[in-house]
């Protein structure tokens, strides 16, 4: 699996994550927390399947082009 998610879009994807969750548990709409666990779950792995369907790549040091 090729990585395309950069560390700038890893660092925004995590923020986003962790303010999804903080909204979901204080007001009560916990199915905020699906985008929640997805945004950081493609952080982690540094894979997005949308941004590969749209041929987007934010990574700037691709280690499987050698």
């Amino acid at each position: 699996m090729k990585t395309n998610v950069g560390k700038l879009d890893q660092t925004i994807r995590y923020l986003a994550a962790i303010i999804l969750a903080l909204v979901a548990i204080l007001t009560n709409l916990w199915w905020l927390l699906i985008p929640s666990v997805i945004l950081a779950f493609t952080a982690a792995v540094s894979f997005c399947g949308l941004y590969r369907v749209f041929g987007i790549n934010t990574c700037k040091f691709d280690p499987n082009d050698q």
